[in-house]
């Protein structure tokens, strides 16, 4: 016959199955994690032009989380179910910026470790990264910065990107994005070259 230490470990023990039932310990992640395809880069590509440092682009606080976007109509603003992505917009971007730019025979540089006085700069806004449910889209809108480096110069650029959306869910609005980003990113290295 079990003694009174034993009935409340039993009790104890009891509660605890209970308990672990009904609560989950850690989150769920999400059926859908997002992110941006990388260019494919050739190593045997040398660098042409002079290096600039990228910085990752600032952004409403509607792209300051993980999840993705659906503009409702022009005063409201929903997300995709069971969506995310695996970085915050601003950090994707930035590093597809890099990527792209590298790609293209560029040296990108680490802005902590580049000087403020002298090189080119490359800041923005990433103001669009998500759905417009109106028209059925996927927007991605970047409005670039360049500082021109010792003469100090400084130029501006808006770039945007529009892909078809056929069903806003999380199985497919990363693809539509991904597209709409890649295109950009390929515009603003383009102007740069330009520059």
């Amino acid at each position: 016959m079990p003694g009174p230490h034993s009935a409340r470990l039993i009790a104890a023990i009891g509660a605890y199955a209970l308990l672990t039932g009904c609560v989950s310990f850690g989150s769920k992640p999400p059926p859908q994690l997002l992110t941006l395809s990388s260019p494919n880069i050739d190593a045997s590509i040398e660098a042409q032009g002079p290096a600039i440092a990228i910085l990752d682009p600032e952004t409403p606080r509607k792209l300051d989380a993980v999840r993705v976007p659906v503009q409702v109509n022009a005063t409201s603003i929903a997300y995709v179910k069971d969506a995310q992505w695996v970085d915050t917009p601003r950090h994707l971007f930035g590093k597809l910026l890099v990527e792209r730019f590298a790609a293209n025979g560029i040296l990108t540089l680490d802005p902590a470790q580049f000087p403020s006085a002298s090189g080119r700069r490359l800041v923005g806004t990433l103001s669009e990264f998500g759905i417009d449910a109106k028209s059925k889209m996927a927007i991605v809108t970047y409005e670039a910065t360049l500082t021109m480096g010792e003469s100090g110069d400084i130029k501006r650029k808006r770039f945007t990107a529009s892909v078809p959306v056929r069903h806003i869910k999380a199985s497919r609005i990363g693809e539509p994005i991904d597209r709409a980003a890649q295109q950009v990113a390929e515009d603003v290295v383009a102007w740069v070259k330009l520059n």
